[in-house]
């Protein structure tokens, strides 16, 4: 069954008052937000695991009120998307290519990607493929390498466990942990969190089968194994990344224990020189549930500067 914005709790949709568009990606329904005049230049938002375009509903009133268009996807498995209970189409690769498809279904010209934990290595990925088709680009809370890889995922407790084959399942499927007390704990404000984010969150990912993507895809995280997976595509990805020269720019939060700023933001300045920032906003790894408006004036501020750069090389940035 479909659902949209309009079926999820009321709290939820007040918060989140945008019409549900949907679009098929490589054979699957990929449920999307796109707001701003349609000729606008356009904004890609893109999350990671186990959120949904929900997590950028405080970023999007300032975007929208710079002029821009707007354009929020639930990546496949998570959100009002459709979720496959198959585990083998949860890999780095097929979930690149979904956004791929959308940028190219919905003709997106003079994109500004703006990448958040999986949002990094998809939406640096969909990039590099069609580097023809962005403007500039924006990291927060993300990686695109193998090394250094983060001693929050090389650890045994709790990363590790949580997606051992038999405790992953129980703890992250039929428990509910990522979506309940994982993100709870990697914010600032708990209690606001409580209050008008958790059910967000969890609503969407009501039945243990929806769950799966949380516990198998956080596996192909390269942390230095031989039983990595993924590690020849994240240095396909450093490669192409350091060879980008689209403006950048570098959001992080000030307590994040996942990608902490002294060595992931600044590895992200090693990359890009050029790249503007550090700007560090109050948060932890789900920053945008912390400082969502503030990071949304940025990214508005960045994105016009980028998109008047692109078409007037000579303007200031």
């Amino acid at each position: 069954m479909t659902r949209t914005i309009d079926d999820l709790p009321p709290a939820v949709r007040s918060r989140y008052p945008y019409r549900s568009r949907f679009v098929q990606v490589n054979g699957r329904r990929m449920h999307y937000v796109d707001e701003g005049p349609p000729d606008a230049p356009p904004v890609l938002l893109l999350h990671g695991n186990p959120a949904w375009g929900y997590l950028w509903r405080d970023a999007v009133p300032p975007l929208l009120a710079a002029g821009l268009r707007v354009v929020v996807p639930d990546q496949i498995g998570f959100g009002l998307s459709e979720k496959p209970h198959t585990h083998a189409v949860h890999t780095l690769d097929n979930h690149t290519a979904n956004l791929i498809a959308l940028i190219d279904r919905l003709d997106l010209r003079g994109v500004t990607v703006v990448c958040h934990d999986w949002g990094g290595p998809t939406g640096l990925g969909a990039l590099l493929s069609r580097p023809h088709r962005a403007t500039a680009v924006a990291v927060m809370s993300t990686w695109a390498w193998t090394t250094p890889s983060s001693a929050f995922h090389r650890s045994v407790l709790p990363w590790r466990m949580m997606h051992a084959p038999l405790v992953g399942p129980y703890l992250l499927g039929t428990r509910a942990a990522m979506p309940g007390r994982g993100m709870y704990l990697s914010v600032v404000d708990r209690s606001r969190f409580a209050e008008e984010s958790q059910e967000a969150y969890t609503t969407v990912l009501g039945d243990a089968d929806e769950r799966t993507l949380t516990w198998t895809w956080p596996r192909s995280i390269p942390i230095g194994l031989p039983s990595d997976t993924t590690g020849a595509r994240f240095r396909w990805l450093e490669e192409g990344v350091r060879a980008l020269r689209l403006p950048a720019t570098v959001l992080w939060n000030r307590k994040d224990e996942v990608f902490p700023s002294d060595v992931f933001a600044a590895r992200w300045h090693e990359i890009w020189p050029h790249a503007e920032g550090t700007h560090l906003v109050t948060g932890k790894h789900f920053l945008q549930e912390d400082s969502g408006t503030e990071i949304g004036h940025l990214l508005a501020d960045f994105a016009t500067r980028a998109t008047r750069a692109a078409h007037d090389p000579g303007a200031a940035r």
